[in-house]
């Protein structure tokens, strides 16, 4: 990443009634130790709480943490959001409990990766670095919006 370049902006969000987040702070932490700007919004959002976020903060990537088993529910839910809203620039991920026969069908929504438990914290950053890399070679940058 060239200095001309913003920082990578990732939301990290808890939808639904999931109260586990201790894996999500993890993953937090590690994406802001990796130079991202993270912004985590903390538990129970719903997917339109978690679209808007996404949208204020003019984020880059949104993960996605979902212990609850309601992934294939929530995880439509926020991608058809953002696709109603025009969003179709932001590079989501799931991370969580989820099986292993629902990732194909993730996948085919929209979502660029799904980690399950056990991912490598270097993984994740890794995945969301050549994400946004790969965005950018083939769009024009971003737009930010600034104060």
């Amino acid at each position: 990443m060239s200095a001309a370049k913003s920082k990578i902006r990732v939301v990290v969000a808890k939808p639904g009634l999931d109260g586990h987040d201790r894996g999500a702070k993890i993953i937090a932490r590690a994406l802001r130790d990796a130079g991202m700007e993270v912004i985590y919004t903390g538990l129970h959002q719903t997917p339109e709480q978690i679209v808007e976020t996404v949208i204020q903060e003019d984020a880059d990537a949104v993960g996605l943490s979902i212990l609850s088993g309601a992934h294939m529910t929530l995880v439509p839910r926020v991608v058809a959001l953002l696709r109603e809203q025009g969003i179709d620039d932001v590079v989501v991920t799931v991370g969580g409990t989820i099986p292993a026969e629902d990732i194909p069908e993730l996948k085919q929504l929209g979502v660029a990766e799904v980690f399950t438990p056990g991912a490598p914290t270097q993984a994740i950053v890794d995945f969301i670095r050549s994400a946004i890399d790969a965005r950018d070679r083939h769009s024009p940058p971003k737009h930010r919006i600034t104060d």
